[in-house]
């Protein structure tokens, strides 16, 4: 029997609800050959049957790199003003000029390529593609019939899915209906909270994914006791977030820096709210919980710029450094204002320092991650 719908904040604000810009996509083509920054604490999956599709590079004022591309597949992106490991430039000016349009709407700005998006979502799919080595999932799926992507967003991933496994019917659900109208034939999109008790049948799903919900859900216990009733006995069920807290194992982030009060803030703002951004750490033992079996946890990390010496580290560092600095507005600010009572000056100094923080080259610090992946048992 279906646990009892928690009770709901009055408030309908997360993260995904936020007023976001849109997609931003730069083909790195990382190579698959690199070595994986991805440490596993379960057997190693199948790879998954078919290279998921490339984003494409926009045109932009980049310089000529294709002898670099050649040598360095992880270390191509034109560099900044900052220093050789940056995407940033004077403005971002390393962004292609067709994204730097701008409509004006609220007092913010809001990019007009792909207008209304989350593009913010879409930078972090292209990083989830460099981090898992262009697979989509982890979990061991074959031949699947039914995929349910909870929290879609800009519907990227579950098209991507639905490209890659042409025989399943792809379902992607979001408060907001910001999905592209032209998708594959097999992919269809929802408008649901998935914090309420959920309406499809149940044993019905034999791949349930979940990406970047912290900050959004208020009963994680509760929301892995909807997805093992509708996940089919014997399918598979993968949550994949990180930290929001940056840390570091050399020494060279200090206790006073910055990036201490900005993990613990974003993780206090969450707590007032009723909606926790510590679930990467909290998956396996809540999958357990709920009756999932075979669950393995596999880590990873994130750098908060391109400090690492490792190009496949590098290049990821870089595209979250240009996602945190170009982001945390759109992030942060209602957070700060609307649940933490700052005001809007407090709240644009306080985003200030972590734009600069995010420049310090000297500070190894990373944000740690988990993809969690686990079945349903084939008799309950």
């Amino acid at each position: 029997m279906a646990a009892p719908t928690p009770n709901k904040p009055s408030d309908s604000f997360s993260l995904h609800s936020i007023s976001q810009d849109s997609a931003v996509l730069i083909n790195d083509d990382a190579a698959p050959q690199a070595e994986s920054s991805l440490q596993q604490t379960g057997p190693l999956p199948a790879p998954a049957p078919a290279d998921p599709v490339e984003p494409q590079a926009p045109q932009g004022d980049v310089h000529d790199n294709a002898q670099h591309e050649q040598d360095d597949p992880y270390d191509y992106v034109s560099d900044s003003g900052f220093d050789s490991g940056s995407l940033l430039g004077d403005e971002t000016d390393t962004l292609a000029s067709s994204i730097m349009n701008y409509r004006i709407e609220n007092g913010r700005q809001y990019h007009a390529y792909r207008d209304g998006a989350y593009w913010i979502l879409d930078f972090a799919h292209h990083m989830y593609l460099l981090t898992l080595d262009h697979k989509l999932h982890v979990a061991p799926i074959k031949h699947p019939q039914t995929i349910l992507d909870v929290g879609c967003g800009t519907g990227i991933w579950a098209i991507d899915m639905a490209d890659q496994y042409p025989g399943a019917t792809v379902i992607g659900t979001d408060l907001s209906p910001i999905q592209p109208e032209w998708v594959p034939p097999n992919c269809h999109f929802e408008i649901d909270d998935v914090t309420l008790e959920w309406t499809f049948p149940s044993d019905h799903f034999d791949f349930i994914h979940i990406r970047e919900l912290f900050g959004c859900i208020p009963d994680w216990d509760f929301f892995f006791e909807q997805a093992y009733e509708h996940c089919k006995p014997g399918g598979w069920i993968e949550i994949v977030e990180h930290s929001v807290q940056p840390i570091c194992d050399d020494g060279s982030m200090g206790p006073d820096h910055f990036f201490h009060l900005w993990g613990k803030t974003v993780v206090e703002m969450g707590d007032i709210f009723g909606k926790s951004f510590t679930i990467w750490s909290e998956s396996k033992e809540r999958m357990e919980k709920a009756g999932f079996v075979d669950v393995v946890e596999v880590t990873y990390k994130w750098p908060m710029n391109g400090w690492p010496e490792d190009r496949k580290m590098k290049n990821i560092g870089r595209w979250n450094q240009l996602r945190l600095h170009e982001g945390i507005e759109g992030f942060m600010i209602r957070l700060l204002t609307q649940v933490g009572g700052w005001s809007v000056a407090r709240a644009q100094v306080f985003l200030a320092e972590m734009r600069r923080s995010l420049k310090e080259y000297k500070t190894h610090a990373y944000l740690p991650g988990t993809v969690v992946y686990g079945r349903k048992p084939l008799h309950k």
